[in-house]
Parts: C-alpha cells; sequence; structure tokens
C-alpha cells in the first residue's frame, strides 16, 4: 500500500517532494522533472503523483535553461518540444504538458493560446475578461467547451511517450469561484454544478484534464523509472 507523503524541501521558488513505497523504486529516489516553472501545475503534478519515490523539480530549479517557444500548432507539438529541450538540458527523466482550453463556439479557440488569449504576458484576468466578451451573447447551450491536456514524458536519450485527457463542460457568463487558476472561474463541469475555481483542490484532481492524463502516464511510468534507476 503507498504511505505518507513527505515533503524533503520547499520554498516559494520550488516544490520538492518523494512519496514512499512504490514497486518500481523501494531503495531510490529519483529525480523527476516538470518543465513548467508554473508552481500552480507544481502543485497539481505533486498532488497526482502520489505512490512514487521521487523528487519533484521544476524549470525554477534550472534557471540557466532558456526560455522555450511554445511555437506549436498543438499540444502535442508544445509538449514534445518542452519535454525533450529539458529532457536533454537537465539529464534528467522529464514529463511536460501542454494544455489549455478549447471552446465549441469560437471554433475551438483560444486552444494552443490558451495562456496569451489577450496578448503575450496577459495574466489570468485578462484572458477571462476577453473570452467573456468574445462569448458575450452566445447561449448557454452553445457556450460548450473542453479543457484538454497532452503529457508527454521524455528521457535524455531521446525516448518519448504521450497520453492525453480531457475534461467538457460549459463556459458561464461571470467568475465564480476562488481556488484554481487560468480560466477555472469560468468553466463549469455539469455534473458538479460547480467551476473549477468553486472545487476543493483534491475535488478538482479527480476530474480535471491534467488528473485524467496522468492516471494514464501512470501505467507507463515505473517503466521509465526502472530504466532510470538501472542507468544510475
Amino acid at each position: 500500500m503507498h504511505e505518507t507523503l513527505h515533503f524533503v524541501q520547499g520554498d516559494k521558488n520550488s516544490c520538492r517532494c518523494f512519496i514512499i513505497q512504490h514497486p518500481a523504486s523501494r531503495s531510490l529516489i529519483m529525480d523527476l522533472v516538470i518543465a513548467t516553472a508554473n508552481q500552480n501545475k507544481l502543485k497539481e503534478f505533486t498532488a497526482l503523483l502520489q505512490g512514487y519515490r521521487v523528487t519533484l523539480l521544476s524549470l525554477k530549479d534550472f534557471p540557466r535553461i532558456p526560455e522555450i517557444v511554445e511555437d506549436g500548432k498543438t499540444f502535442r507539438e508544445n509538449a514534445l518540444k518542452k519535454a525533450t529541450v529539458v529532457a536533454r538540458a537537465t539529464g534528467k527523466l522529464t514529463i511536460a504538458d501542454d494544455s489549455g482550453l478549447e471552446v465549441d463556439a469560437l471554433g475551438a479557440r483560444p486552444g494552443v493560446y490558451s495562456a496569451r488569449f489577450a496578448g503575450d504576458g496577459a495574466g489570468d484576468a485578462a484572458n477571462n475578461a476577453r473570452l467573456l466578451e468574445e462569448l458575450k451573447g452566445v447561449p448557454p447551450d452553445k457556450r460548450g467547451a473542453c479543457f484538454k491536456c497532452v503529457l508527454c514524458i521524455a528521457t535524455p536519450e531521446g525516448e518519448t511517450a504521450f497520453v492525453e485527457g480531457e475534461c467538457r463542460g460549459i463556459i458561464i457568463d461571470a467568475l465564480r469561484g476562488k481556488h484554481g487558476f487560468g480560466y477555472d472561474p469560468v468553466f463549469l463541469v455539469h455534473e458538479y454544478g460547480q467551476t473549477f475555481a468553486e472545487m476543493p483542490p483534491e475535488q478538482k484532481n479527480r476530474i480535471s484534464h491534467r488528473s485524467r492524463a496522468l492516471r494514464k502516464l501512470l501505467d507507463i511510468l515505473p517503466r521509465y523509472l526502472e530504466k532510470g534507476m538501472q542507468d544510475t
């Protein structure tokens, strides 16, 4: 059985942890890089990777890695680029995600431009404001949307694999809730009657697009951990 989550080190710039007792790794702690500087995403990965004896690192732990331009046309292309670049640069097993919101009435926009929908450097407030402005006057039954996530795992040697997850909902016409980040305050999941931002983090982590993708990744992660330990 899995045991308790233990934090080894944490500060405002990183979130490092290991979780004990997984069959793939009983005696060693492996570094696993999450190719993001977004600490909200890192917290989600920390919660979702329970059961694995790993030390989670983020891009904030590797300040010399230059900014990776996400210029792919699909989530898959961006996830692949981030994972392979970071894995080569750090020499460590790396997981990268690219995720975003696709809105039916907007022809699947903002998609890969979700983080910069209101322009480069735009924050959550500006992105949400633009989304609601573009959907002004669109009736509730036409406001369907889907959060999508593609995860890529990459080894320093260039081996890669992909998994995907999604969660459908609707875009409401005003922000609701104080949890989460990004478009969480306007994305309502029908079966729960709540936005992602209204849900406690542990509830969101059970149904989110990222958690659904990660559960698929967990089916193949032990093989990569075992290979990494054999190479050390």
